[in-house]
Protein backbone atom coordinates (compact mmCIF):
# COMPACT_ATOMS: atom_id res chain seq x y z
CA UNK A 1 0.00 0.00 0.00
CA UNK A 2 1.24 3.47 -0.89
CA UNK A 3 0.17 6.31 1.38
CA UNK A 4 0.93 9.76 2.67
CA UNK A 5 -0.51 11.85 5.45
CA UNK A 6 -2.69 14.82 4.53
CA UNK A 7 -4.40 17.42 6.67
CA UNK A 8 -7.82 18.93 6.15
CA UNK A 9 -7.55 22.61 5.30
CA UNK A 10 -11.18 23.51 4.61
CA UNK A 11 -14.60 21.89 4.86
CA UNK A 12 -17.71 22.81 2.92
CA UNK A 13 -21.36 21.92 2.85
CA UNK A 14 -22.82 22.35 -0.63
CA UNK A 15 -26.23 22.26 -2.24
CA UNK A 16 -26.15 21.20 -5.87
CA UNK A 17 -28.14 23.13 -8.45
CA UNK A 18 -31.24 21.44 -9.87
CA UNK A 19 -30.98 20.59 -13.56
CA UNK A 20 -27.18 20.55 -13.73
CA UNK A 21 -24.86 17.55 -13.84
CA UNK A 22 -23.89 16.06 -10.45
CA UNK A 23 -20.21 15.35 -11.15
CA UNK A 24 -19.61 18.44 -13.30
CA UNK A 25 -20.81 20.68 -10.46
CA UNK A 26 -18.29 19.09 -8.10
CA UNK A 27 -15.49 19.64 -10.59
CA UNK A 28 -16.56 23.26 -11.20
CA UNK A 29 -16.71 23.89 -7.45
CA UNK A 30 -13.23 22.42 -6.94
CA UNK A 31 -11.85 24.57 -9.74
CA UNK A 32 -13.49 27.75 -8.39
CA UNK A 33 -12.22 27.10 -4.85
CA UNK A 34 -8.73 26.00 -5.91
CA UNK A 35 -9.20 22.51 -4.46
CA UNK A 36 -6.64 20.03 -5.79
CA UNK A 37 -7.53 17.22 -3.38
CA UNK A 38 -10.64 16.42 -1.35
CA UNK A 39 -12.92 13.68 -0.12
CA UNK A 40 -16.69 14.00 -0.39
CA UNK A 41 -19.94 12.39 0.59
CA UNK A 42 -23.44 13.26 -0.51
CA UNK A 43 -27.08 12.37 -0.92
CA UNK A 44 -30.06 13.56 -2.89
CA UNK A 45 -32.03 12.69 -6.01
CA UNK A 46 -31.18 12.54 -9.71
CA UNK A 47 -32.47 11.35 -13.05
CA UNK A 48 -30.82 10.21 -16.27
CA UNK A 49 -27.94 8.68 -14.32
CA UNK A 50 -25.07 7.11 -16.22
CA UNK A 51 -23.29 4.46 -14.17
CA UNK A 52 -19.97 2.92 -15.16
CA UNK A 53 -18.84 -0.57 -14.24
CA UNK A 54 -15.16 -1.40 -14.83
CA UNK A 55 -14.68 -4.80 -16.43
CA UNK A 56 -11.39 -5.94 -14.91
CA UNK A 57 -10.72 -8.58 -17.57
CA UNK A 58 -11.24 -6.27 -20.56
CA UNK A 59 -9.96 -3.23 -18.64
CA UNK A 60 -12.76 -1.10 -20.03
CA UNK A 61 -15.76 0.72 -18.60
CA UNK A 62 -19.27 -0.39 -19.50
CA UNK A 63 -21.86 2.37 -19.27
CA UNK A 64 -25.52 1.95 -18.42
CA UNK A 65 -27.97 4.86 -18.42
CA UNK A 66 -31.06 4.92 -16.23
CA UNK A 67 -33.54 7.48 -17.66
CA UNK A 68 -35.69 7.62 -14.54
CA UNK A 69 -35.89 9.44 -11.19
CA UNK A 70 -33.58 7.87 -8.59
CA UNK A 71 -32.72 8.59 -4.97
CA UNK A 72 -29.03 9.05 -4.19
CA UNK A 73 -28.92 6.88 -1.08
CA UNK A 74 -25.17 7.42 -0.76
CA UNK A 75 -22.45 9.04 -2.81
CA UNK A 76 -18.78 8.93 -1.87
CA UNK A 77 -15.82 10.12 -3.81
CA UNK A 78 -12.77 12.25 -4.07
CA UNK A 79 -11.34 15.11 -6.06
CA UNK A 80 -7.86 15.08 -7.52
CA UNK A 81 -6.14 16.38 -10.61
CA UNK A 82 -6.33 14.56 -13.93
CA UNK A 83 -4.36 16.18 -16.73
CA UNK A 84 -4.10 19.32 -14.58
CA UNK A 85 -7.86 19.72 -14.09
CA UNK A 86 -10.06 18.80 -11.09
CA UNK A 87 -11.58 15.34 -11.54
CA UNK A 88 -14.38 14.08 -9.31
CA UNK A 89 -14.23 10.31 -8.85
CA UNK A 90 -17.73 9.50 -7.60
CA UNK A 91 -19.40 6.23 -6.66
CA UNK A 92 -23.07 6.09 -5.76
CA UNK A 93 -25.84 3.83 -4.58
CA UNK A 94 -29.05 4.86 -6.30
CA UNK A 95 -32.49 3.52 -5.41
CA UNK A 96 -35.74 3.08 -7.30
CA UNK A 97 -39.25 3.59 -5.84
CA UNK A 98 -39.52 -0.14 -5.10
CA UNK A 99 -36.34 0.00 -3.01
CA UNK A 100 -34.12 -1.85 -5.47
CA UNK A 101 -30.63 -0.41 -5.73
CA UNK A 102 -28.18 0.40 -8.51
CA UNK A 103 -24.57 1.13 -7.76
CA UNK A 104 -21.29 1.95 -9.46
CA UNK A 105 -19.13 4.77 -10.73
CA UNK A 106 -21.48 7.74 -11.18
CA UNK A 107 -20.29 9.28 -14.42
CA UNK A 108 -23.15 11.73 -14.87
CA UNK A 109 -26.66 12.47 -13.65
CA UNK A 110 -29.08 15.37 -13.78
CA UNK A 111 -29.57 16.76 -10.29
CA UNK A 112 -33.04 17.08 -8.81
CA UNK A 113 -31.63 17.77 -5.33
CA UNK A 114 -28.20 17.17 -3.87
CA UNK A 115 -26.26 17.95 -0.73
CA UNK A 116 -22.55 17.36 -0.21
CA UNK A 117 -19.94 17.51 2.50
CA UNK A 118 -16.50 18.24 1.01
CA UNK A 119 -13.25 18.03 2.97
CA UNK A 120 -10.35 19.72 1.17
CA UNK A 121 -6.78 18.60 1.87
CA UNK A 122 -3.54 20.53 2.08
CA UNK A 123 -1.93 18.36 -0.59
CA UNK A 124 -2.15 18.15 -4.34
CA UNK A 125 -3.18 14.71 -5.58
CA UNK A 126 -2.69 13.95 -9.25
CA UNK A 127 -3.87 10.87 -11.11
CA UNK A 128 -1.32 8.87 -13.06
CA UNK A 129 -1.83 6.00 -15.45
CA UNK A 130 -1.39 2.61 -13.75
CA UNK A 131 -0.24 -0.07 -16.21
CA UNK A 132 -1.50 -3.01 -14.13
CA UNK A 133 -5.14 -1.85 -13.97
CA UNK A 134 -5.14 0.50 -17.00
CA UNK A 135 -6.74 3.12 -14.72
CA UNK A 136 -5.72 6.64 -13.73
CA UNK A 137 -4.96 6.28 -10.00
CA UNK A 138 -3.48 8.56 -7.37
CA UNK A 139 0.25 9.04 -7.73
CA UNK A 140 1.33 9.08 -4.09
Amino acid sequence: MDYREVETTREYVCRLETGRDWRAQIEDFADEQGIDAAFLQGLGAVEDAEIYFYDQDRQEYDAVTFPEPLEVAACVGNVSLLDGEPFAHTHAVLSRPDGSALAGHLNSATVFAGELHVRAFDAELAREHDETTDLDLWGL
